[in-house]
């Protein structure tokens, strides 16, 4: 079944890791590499089962490929996933076994921070490979990505309220924000320094006083996140929270989140229809990936800063091909990543040689 899986998933390699001594169960994925090294977090969840956790790491990693791509990056797409509970099961012999493998690899998979994962965690992970980002800025690293992945969205943001309101004003709207961890609460502090209205939701109740606390916004029950009468909704916790039965619930005229696999494409092409404008996950959350990218160049601040502004332009981009197309922008996003792979991908060739045609495994199953 696993080689099944593998023959159609478009991937180069998977890796599967295992070291009972430091209790390490985890899955290297390298989804595509025309671009450079594959570039993707590491990512700890506590899976149900084996099959779990090596769809999740088939599915990011190919994620990565795209955003990685639309962002203009120079790497492409892979992941790693530990099974594990982040809030117990970590430790140091874990955490430098894991970079043991990803050395092993010789540079053609890049780790960084995902869910369940921290700077300290990826300092153990350091101590064992160079092909690391997201390290203390003690090593030459950028720390941590959140605030630079909300940052990005907060372009996008701009971006997607351009283009369905005519202006830019984040204060003149209400916001609904599905998840207020490392990265949602970034967002909600950037959206409340602007003046937006916000209402809050989280699995973690103690997180959720932490915003009502420390932002001034409205908590509201999990369940009743979606039909809000708001102008925005933005998930930024759990992946295909947007699916066939929270779609009609949702008010808000756009959509424009954090999270991972907000969505189907099928799902998207029944917002579109509705008239919602959906600025595609992998777009929006570029930022913490563009800052990290740069590291392995030398990082610098000031361009980062100014690389992650250029979301502001790719979401711009995205919009207009899908208003041309008349597709949904989950599409028109794709397109335009799989546009530049294949172009990237011919300069590459030796000379005198052509590009086999697309039997269009790139996309998989997304």
């Amino acid at each position: 079944m696993i080689f099944e899986t593998l023959a159609t998933s478009g991937h180069e390699q998977v890796l599967f890791c295992n070291n009972p001594d430091a209790g390490l169960k985890a899955i290297i994925a390298i989804h595509n590499t025309v671009l450079g090294p594959a570039l993707g977090g590491v990512r700890m969840r506590n899976y149900a089962d084996e099959n779990a956790m090596l769809a999740d790491a088939l599915r990011l990693s190919r994620t990565m490929t795209y955003k990685n791509a639309l962002a203009g990056l120079n790497v492409g797409g892979g992941k790693c996933v530990v099974w594990g509970d982040p809030s117990r099961d970590k430790s140091e012999a874990l955490f430098r076994a894991l970079g043991r493998h990803v050395d092993s690899l010789g540079g053609r998979y890049i780790a960084a921070e995902d869910a369940g994962i921290a700077v300290n965690d990826l300092e153990h992970v350091y101590r064992e490979t160079e092909y690391v980002t997201g390290v203390h800025q003690a090593h030459g690293g950028s720390g941590d990505p959140a605030p630079f992945t909300a940052y990005g969205a907060l372009q996008a943001l701009m971006a997607t309220l351009k283009r369905k309101f005519g202006n830019e004003e984040i204060g003149r709207y209400s916001y609904a924000i599905q998840g207020a961890g490392h990265i949602g609460m970034e967002l909600v502090k950037l959206l409340r320094e602007r003046g937006a209205r916000l209402y809050v939701t989280d699995l973690n109740p103690d997180l959720l006083e932490q915003a009502v606390d420390d932002h001034g916004v409205t908590a509201v029950k999990p369940d009743e996140i979606y039909d809000l009468p708001v102008d925005v909704f933005m998930p930024c916790a759990l992946e295909y929270a947007i699916n066939e039965q929270t779609l009609p619930l949702l008010k808000a005229k756009l959509i424009c989140g954090t999270a991972n696999n907000q969505m189907s494409h099928v799902v998207g092409v029944e917002a579109h229809r509705r008239g919602i404008l959906y600025a595609p996950d992998y777009a929006v959350n570029a930022g913490g990936t563009i800052n990290v990218s740069l590291e392995i160049d030398g990082y610098n601040r000031e361009r980062a800063m100014r690389q992650m502004r250029n979301i502001y332009h790719t979401i711009g981009r995205i919009f207009d091909l899908s208003e041309r197309e008349n597709i949904a922008p989950q599409y028109a996003a794709d397109k335009l990543a799989e546009a530049r792979i294949a172009a990237i991908g011919k300069l590459k060739l030796p000379m005198g040689r052509t590009a086999p045609r697309s039997t269009g495994h790139l996309r998989g199953e997304r």
